[in-house]
């Protein structure tokens, strides 16, 4: 048996985030994925670059703070290899390279810029096949602070895949325009349309929260009529009710309802009944991409 110890950092428009696996080989059985570690930090770097272009000193600082911290946890955790990725908020900023340069030196961390499409194939080398039928057809629905990865998969294969700029901090700051929501209906119908039965499946960590608050068994999904229910439940709730009620987190609570919305948005344009929730992400994925690229 061989157990290597892989991190993925990834930094998102409403958090970063850092994943610390074990990956144990054994022979003739397949290849273990488990998690050690996650640590989750709630800086908003979509507030910076979609209201004003570019990340403000204070969240700057923020950032190197927490890429330093999180390169003393690898350290600690003994992590032999990491993979950093940032996606719309840094991409997007016009200070973003910039400031991974700064990081870079300060930290000799390196962090690679990704692409939304890049975003959506990374995601999809993750366990998404758990609860992917190989004679079905899904709509894999990655929706984050500042982008939402569309994907679909039939009979086991990605025939289209798309990113939008509908996230929930943009949501928040009002900056979604209307002509990005005609795309992205537009795009769902126009490559599901064709396909019979098809069901979504949700990947982001505000779905995970939902399906957790559902009360549904790990693997089951959820029907649209539950989910509809749930966002109907949460947007009557006032701010404190959720921050002390349902106990979410300040910088969960208010993009909650934006999120759920365009989960829903998803599965009516598809026609789709279920969602899965499989909660598995970015960071998954680059764990996944490091042992490929490593072995």
């Amino acid at each position: 048996m061989r157990l290597y110890k892989y991190a993925a950092i990834d930094i998102g428009s409403n958090a970063i985030r850092l994943l610390i696996s074990n990956v144990i080989e054994r022979k003739h059985h397949p290849t273990v994925f488990t998690k050690n570690a996650m640590i989750r930090v709630p800086i908003r770097l979509g507030q910076d670059t979609f209201s004003s272009g570019s990340i403000g000193m204070s969240n700057q600082q923020r950032m190197i703070d927490a890429i330093q911290s999180f390169k003393i946890l690898m350290g600690i955790h003994d992590v032999s290899h990491y993979m950093a990725c940032a996606t719309s908020a840094l991409r997007e900023a016009k200070n973003g390279k910039q400031l991974i340069a700064k990081i870079f030196k300060e930290t000799e961390v390196k962090i690679d810029l990704i692409e939304g499409k890049r975003e959506a194939e990374i995601i999809a080398l993750t366990d998404l096949y758990s609860v992917v039928k190989p004679h079905k057809s899904y709509l894999f629905v990655d929706v984050g602070g500042g982008s939402t990865e569309l994907t679909v998969i039939h009979h086991g294969k990605t025939i289209a895949s798309k990113s939008f700029k509908i996230g929930t901090v943009r949501l928040l700051n009002k900056m979604v325009q209307d002509q990005e929501w005609e795309s992205y209906i537009n795009w769902i119908a126009k490559h599901t349309q064709a396909l019979d039965r098809i069901s979504v499946v949700g990947s982001g960590g505000t779905i995970n929260k939902v399906f957790k608050m559902s009360g549904r068994a790990i693997g089951k999904p959820l029907s649209f009529m539950d989910l509809t229910e749930l966002y109907e439940l949460l947007k009557k709730k006032s701010a404190k009710e959720l921050l002390i009620n349902l106990q979410l987190n300040p910088d969960r609570a208010d993009v909650i309802v934006p999120a759920v919305h365009i989960y829903l948005l998803a599965m009516k344009q598809s026609g789709a009944i279920k969602i899965h929730v499989p909660k598995v992400g970015l960071a998954d994925g680059m764990i996944k991409l490091l042992y490929k690229e490593l072995h």
